[in-house]
């Protein structure tokens, strides 16, 4: 079985090689993603893993069916970089990573929020300008005076509000199916409660296309409890940019961390040597370092990396065997 597999950085080969000794797939490594330029690479296999941010449209999608590539899978959770649908119709075999190592995106969520928190970023900032003097945009609170609210509470914002929970805050949650096994670590709270409330918005909920796209918009920013600080390490469609520049600049938000953005693979992967692509997060990156973007790295770690590896093979796997998968698309 070939099996190539874009988007692979030079630290994952490793790991793709350690896994791959239970399965002994002939694999094909690619340190891109998937692209226009670089999908004839995928003649001659039978399945293509891929990744988030790999062009997986219908034009690439029609070359991969006439190579006579079967599987079609994605190390990610998130298939929005699939046209599904389309994918279907022409017959591929899917499968993707319903989860991986939790900690992982929490970890970032949290180490981000709390840098903001502590107003890290704002002394790297001056520190590169050798201005060592103490100012008032240098005093914070202390995390246990603080709230935090977790939207979403599946694996990751569980973790994340473990975290948060371990430095003393108090934590709310926001869940459209609330779990009741969390009562001894978080309040679920209404989402206009948590915007009115805490010092800390994580977002943690999947996107559903269609159901809530943006809706973190100036409906909940109006609501907002003066200098919060709102960290998104789930999917970058969830949040209305232009809204949240508006209450960036009105100084109602203080700091934003984001992991993802909509549109990001014209943003993140690659060096601009002029102002950003998309004018919304140019201007967005003009109020640095009170915004700080981070390319995607939220599963960017060896448990993360070493769980989507083992799940993509065995779901590959279990086609070859059984010619179903049950984390089939």
């Amino acid at each position: 079985m070939k099996i190539i597999c874009y988007g692979v950085r030079n630290v994952e080969v490793e790991i793709f090689n350690k896994v791959n000794e239970s399965f002994n797939y002939e694999l094909t490594l690619v340190k891109d993603l998937l692209n226009y330029d670089n999908v004839s690479l995928a003649k001659e296999h039978n399945a293509i893993l891929l990744r988030a941010n790999c062009v997986t449209d219908q034009r690439n999608l029609d070359v991969l069916k006439s190579y006579n590539i079967e599987y079609l899978l994605t190390r990610t959770v998130g298939t929005n970089h699939i046209d599904v649908e389309y994918a279907k119709k022409l017959g591929f075999k899917m499968g993707y990573v319903p989860f991986y190592s939790p900690n992982a995106v929490s970890e970032l969520a949290f180490a981000t929020g709390l840098a903001l928190f502590r107003n890290i970023l704002y002394m790297f900032d001056k520190m590169n300008q050798k201005d060592f003097r103490v100012d008032d945009k240098m005093f914070s609170k202390e995390v246990r005076n603080s709230t935090i609210g977790i939207i979403g509470t599946g694996r990751i914002g569980v973790e994340c509000a473990k975290a948060w929970k371990g430095m003393g805050a108090r934590v709310f949650g926001y869940d459209i199916y609330p779990r009741n096994d969390l009562n001894d670590l978080l309040d679920y709270k209404s989402l206009d409660k948590i915007f009115e409330e805490c010092d800390v918005i994580s977002i943690h909920c999947p996107y559903i296309k269609g159901q809530n796209d943006k809706f973190i918009n100036k409906n909940l920013f109006k609501k907002i409890k003066k200098q919060t600080i709102i960290v998104n390490a789930a999917r970058g469609e969830l949040i209305n940019y232009e809204d949240l520049l508006e209450y960036l600049e009105n100084n109602k938000i203080k700091q934003v961390a984001l992991d993802t953005l909509e549109n990001e693979a014209q943003i993140f992967f690659k060096l601009h040597e002029r102002d950003l692509p998309i004018d919304i997060y140019q201007k967005l990156y003009n109020l640095k370092p009170r915004v700080l973007f981070t390319p995607h790295l939220g599963s960017y770690t060896d448990e993360a990396v070493k769980n989507m590896v083992e799940i993509s093979f065995e779901n590959l796997k279990e086609y070859i065997d059984t010619n179903d998968c049950k984390y089939k698309i």
